[in-house]
């Protein structure tokens, strides 16, 4: 696979990623309003997700994603798995079995709904911003 589309492939991991956890999140939010109807937590967990999401997009993950670009910019050997280094790939198992296992433990549990959906948010809030990045060339990226 070429250069472009190595990173074109990121871009949509990046995204799936974010939409699949918002996705896990707004279940999450309703399971916890489901227990407490009208309540203000699953509100506030939303906001408190949206607001360090949008930090951990400018300070971690932004950052993350021109190094990948830059990375693959130096690619000699183009397979379609370097997209992302292979270390990557085990973090990101690791990932999906804590958030899942979080998750499980989470059900009927109030503050524990609210706990993880606030992570989830967090975490697809700044995959998603920081996606900006393969759509944007680099001299433009703030």
């Amino acid at each position: 696979m070429d250069k472009p589309g190595l990173k074109r492939l990121a871009a949509l991991f990046w995204l799936a990623g974010g939409g699949g956890l918002a996705l896990k999140a707004a279940s999450l939010l309703a399971a916890a309003d489901a227990l407490r109807p009208g309540d203000w937590g699953p509100w506030w967990a939303a906001a408190t997700g949206v607001a360090v999401g949008l930090v951990k997009a400018r300070y971690l993950f932004t950052p993350s994603c021109r190094r990948n670009l830059e990375r693959i910019d130096t690619l000699h050997n183009q397979g379609s798995w370097l997209f992302f280094r292979k270390e990557f790939f085990f973090f990101l198992a690791a990932m999906i079995v804590a958030g899942a296992t979080l998750s499980r433990l989470a059900q009927d549990s109030y503050g524990g709904l609210l706990a993880v959906a606030a992570l989830d948010t967090s975490l697809s809030i700044a995959l998603v911003i920081s996606a900006r990045v393969f759509f944007t060339p680099p001299h433009r990226i703030v």
